[in-house]
């Protein structure tokens, strides 16, 4: 179970093939082979301006893609002595040196997204058999890609891994897989809507440590706010950098907007940066947005030297990240099932739970169960006798954001882009890149495939395909008046493809800090995994991973509660069965 709604993600009037490891049956395991043969389903939308173009060209793009790496590659961070990576890895290793248990324990996990994944990847290391079931027959969740007829991916979101996410840095290490991060070199880079085509850079000095490179990237960028401006937001900030935790957790109660009122922040630092910041950060605007969530992530990237670094991954997240977890998971035991999809939490008289009923009729019975979905999924899970217990009842505040994820491919390569993330600064889109050049699997020569986050999506989510690209159009005209008209009279659209997530990350509005869910549930062996459960890293691919490890924590600290709750489960059953 992953992101969006129970039918999964839906991309109207999309034609639907499904074709996984040679047809992969339901509930089928990965084994050592069927993981190298991974395939994902594919849903293809093309547009109806110029059919005929789809496949023009691709014989040699795909030799061109298959034989030649040339995107650039910053050098990797020196992330390995910083105090989070070194915290994060301690927390990781303290799996593989626990006592090995007399009988691993079965646990089954719903949902392979990265905190399911993590939750069984860390269980393994433990010396314990995870069960996960995922509802689709394609991994990662929110990560989740496609691979259309032409061959090509396209992705739930735009996905950038940060310097600040240390246990994500840990994971890739753990499983080999560093190499497969591009790094970018150590900028943001922020469009112009006063000057269209034109773009403002702050750029961070790899001479100077933290906090003084990102006060001098900020000092040094006269674009986009005076230096009066500045002075002022930076006294606003005085009291975050001198009250630390405790400030940020105290500023949940105030959204960015009431937070800047209230410090004497000009307007004009909302306009220019938190806008932007807002929407890269949970695809909301800041009269909605909580200002906890601002500076938590100020904290990372202006006390960390390479916090605000970036990276994209070398190609589709489920072959490239997915696939080797779920290699670590099967080389120890365990299993990940697609197509397995709950359709209830059965539980026994006592109210723990009995097992995990799917909608093929089978039965998943285990030691400990987690649940990995979204928070909106969880909670049409959550069985009637738990509904009033204040845990569960509080998720009702954690409600997912609408966000939908574009991908257009052009005739031509466009000359006004970057090799990095781009925030177009737009009323429609968030952040945007152009694939061809920033990913090495997605690498073209001749043409340019921007992938573009439409943020806010709340209006749009019900809205055609058509419609949504004719007003990212109309958006990327304004970035690339030279290159791009929205009547296609310069650069045309080959094909595009629209994901919508109907409920995405949760909404990270006042007051949500109480709602959010240890991973220990009030349930004897019953846990919860996922970005919205508690931790410090709010809802993000690092704060999955992070949740995954302290759900694995938990279930590893009550293993003997655990087994002997199940012994004493098989001995009352023992006498019924000898009766019978």
């Amino acid at each position: 179970m992953d992101t969006g709604c129970l039918s999964s993600m839906n991309i109207a009037g999309a034609k639907q093939v499904r074709s996984f490891a040679g047809q992969l049956h339901t509930q089928r395991c990965f084994t050592s082979s069927s993981v190298q043969a991974l395939k994902t389903s594919h849903r293809t939308t093309f547009s109806s301006t110029s059919p005929g173009l789809r496949n023009k060209g691709k014989g040699s793009r795909r030799g061109l893609r298959a034989l030649q790496v040339v995107c650039q590659d910053f050098p990797r961070p020196p992330l390995e002595n910083t105090i989070n990576y070194l915290e994060a890895g301690q927390l990781s290793s303290s799996f593989r040196s626990s006592e090995r248990p007399s009988k691993p324990l079965q646990v089954v996990i719903a949902g392979a997204g990265l905190a399911g994944l993590s939750t069984a990847k860390y269980l393994a290391d433990a010396g314990h058999k995870p069960i996960v079931l995922e509802a689709r027959d394609v991994l990662g969740g929110k990560l989740a890609a496609w691979k259309d007829e032409d061959g090509d991916w396209y992705e739930t979101g735009l996905h950038i891994f940060f310097g600040a996410y240390p246990n994500v840095q840990n994971l890739f290490a753990e499983l080999g897989i560093s190499d497969r991060l591009q790094w970018k070199e150590h900028s943001m880079i922020f469009a112009m809507p006063n000057k269209p085509g034109e773009y403002s850079r702050f750029d961070f000095p790899e001479t100077l440590p933290a906090p003084l490179n990102g006060v001098w990237a900020i000092l040094k960028n006269n674009e986009m706010l005076t230096w009066p401006e500045k002075v002022k937001f930076a006294i606003g900030l005085l009291p975050a950098m001198l009250g630390g935790q405790a400030y940020v957790e105290a500023q949940d109660g105030l959204t960015v907007s009431e937070w800047m009122e209230k410090q004497g922040v000009p307007d004009r630092v909302n306009d220019e940066v938190f806008i932007a910041m807002s929407k890269a950060l949970n695809f909301i605007n800041p009269d909605e947005l909580s200002m906890q969530c601002i500076l938590i992530a100020l904290n990372r990237f202006l006390q960390e030297k390479h916090g605000s670094k970036m990276a994209f991954l070398d190609g589709n997240p489920p072959e490239r990240l997915c696939m080797p977890i779920v290699n670590h998971i099967q080389s120890l035991g365990g299993e990940v099932r697609l197509n397995s999809r709950i359709q209830k939490i059965e539980l026994n008289p006592d109210g723990t739970v009995k097992h995990f009923a799917l909608t093929d009729g089978t039965q998943i019975t285990g030691d400990a169960y987690v649940c990995a979905a979204p928070v909106d999924i969880f909670k049409l899970l959550v069985p009637q006798e738990w509904r009033e217990i204040s845990y569960f009842k509080r998720l009702d505040k954690l409600v997912g954001v609408p966000v939908i994820n574009v991908h257009i491919w052009f005739d031509r390569k466009l000359k006004n882009t970057y090799d990095h993330l781009l925030f177009s600064r737009s009323s429609l889109l968030s952040v945007y890149a152009d694939m061809s050049l920033a990913c090495k699997e997605y690498y073209d020569p001749n043409r340019s495939m921007l992938e573009l986050v439409f943020a806010p999506a709340e209006e749009w989510i019900g809205r055609s395909d058509t419609e949504i690209i004719e007003a990212t159009m109309l958006e990327l005209a304004k970035l690339f008046p030279d290159e791009i008209a929205a009547d296609q009279s310069k650069a045309k659209i080959l094909k595009y493809h629209v994901v919508k997530t109907p409920r995405s990350v949760y909404k990270t509005v006042p007051n949500c800090e109480p709602c959010r869910p240890l991973q220990r549930s009030p349930i004897e062996g019953f846990y919860l995994a996922g970005d919205y459960t508690k931790q410090k890293y709010l809802a993000s691919m690092e704060g999955a991973v992070l949740s995954g490890k302290f759900c694995a924590q938990s279930i590893v600290q009550d293993s003997k509660m655990l087994s002997r709750r199940s012994q004493e489960s098989l001995q009352s059953e023992a006498p019924v069965a000898s009766q019978l």
